[in-house]
């Protein structure tokens, strides 16, 4: 049975029960507090799950430039190689097209493509010569080499390649150190330690006014690989880089000339 409504003392009016409608100043305050708390622990968690993810698609890039570059090597299996055949024969080949090739510019430019400069936007899922951790478009340039730009800016550059199986140090009939371009042949393949690309600072490499795809340690050099001038491994992953071997294995490590067995001093034969 539904108990009546007390009356007021002194009072011969209706009585209406009391409701509390929405929060209190407190109860916002508190709640807001809550949020904040929950936002603190899951941010630098969710910063940290992003951060493995580029990781992970850097590393996946990277594997895939190393598997085109054995296709591109290999004479069973290989397609196009531009004009290299011509140029320098059936079995020899150049690191500088195989980039080309990869960034599809100068002759692997797309026939169907009118425009002379088409930019690549950095979200680009089907791009495997960028890392995700480097912010910013390129524009790729129409009927020009990599060694001519045409790739830019410097600074969003994401890849380098061992400069050393493009251009090796050697000496002059003077005994002056130099470099001399070269041409791979399928041989290459069998030097699986040999570093093939990794991450780079693009930037380092935009202020010291060099061409970003081509990078190499100074190791004992005295020449023109001395003083590391073309040395600015990226490490932005977690204080590390990603290395591609030939080999088609990809490592993470901040101290890459260390790690045991890498031959980074291979050049291979004029």
């Amino acid at each position: 049975m539904r108990r009546p409504a007390r009356r007021p003392r002194g009072g011969n009016g209706p009585t209406f029960a009391r409701t509390r409608s929405g929060f209190t100043l407190i109860e916002i305050l508190v709640s807001l507090a809550v949020i904040a708390v929950l936002l603190a622990l899951l941010l630098p968690a969710l910063g940290k799950g992003m951060a493995r993810a580029r990781s992970f698609r850097c590393q996946m890039n990277l594997r895939s430039i190393a598997f085109d570059f054995t296709v591109f090597g290999d004479p069973a299996i290989r397609g196009t190689r531009g004009t290299d055949e011509a140029t320098y024969g059936a079995n020899r080949f150049s690191l500088e097209t195989f980039i080309e090739s990869g960034y599809r510019v100068d002759e692997f430019w797309p026939k169907e493509e009118p425009r002379s400069i088409v930019t690549r936007t950095a979200d680009s899922d089907e791009d495997a010569m960028r890392c995700p951790g480097v912010p910013g478009d390129i524009q790729l340039r129409r009927s020009t080499p990599c060694r001519a730009g045409a790739v830019t800016p410097s600074q969003n550059v994401s890849f380098g390649f061992n400069s050393r199986l493009f251009r090796i140090e050697t000496v002059d009939g003077r005994g002056r150190p130099r470099t001399v371009e070269v041409t791979l042949t399928p041989d290459i393949l069998s030097r699986g330690l040999v570093p093939l690309a990794w991450d780079i600072d693009g930037a380092s490499a935009a202020r010291r006014g060099d061409v970003p795809h081509f990078s190499a340690p100074s190791l004992d050099s005295r020449g023109p690989y001395s003083g590391d001038r073309l040395w600015w491994p990226g490490l932005r992953h977690g204080g590390q880089g990603q290395f591609a071997l030939i080999d088609g294995s990809v490592h993470s490590t901040a101290s890459p000339l260390s790690r045991p067995g890498w031959q980074w001093g291979y050049q291979p034969h004029p």
